[in-house]
């Protein structure tokens, strides 16, 4: 559980961090981007476990979280154009 709620709080920082570093006019709000940091660093640790990268118990590093986020910004924005949202 304690996991889990840290690697929601990386996540946000992540996603802030994440659309910094993603290039393009962004017209998402402050909730979006929070959401899509969580969801990259979720990503990020879900994946890690799933690999073998970390343990039960552990989540995923700050950089990795932060790789997340940007590949769900990513994918987010390829939605977003392609639906005219």
């Amino acid at each position: 559980m304690w996991s889990l709620i840290v690697a929601i709080v990386v996540g946000f920082i992540a996603g802030l961090i994440a659309r910094a570093i993603h290039p393009g006019n962004d017209k998402s709000g402050f909730i979006v981007t929070t959401l899509l940091g969580i969801a990259g660093s979720l990503l990020a640790t879900y994946g890690g476990r799933l690999l073998g990268l970390y343990g039960e118990n552990s989540a995923a590093g700050f950089i990795a979280s932060v790789i997340g986020a940007i590949i769900i910004l990513f994918i987010y924005n390829l939605i977003t154009k392609r639906s005219g949202v």
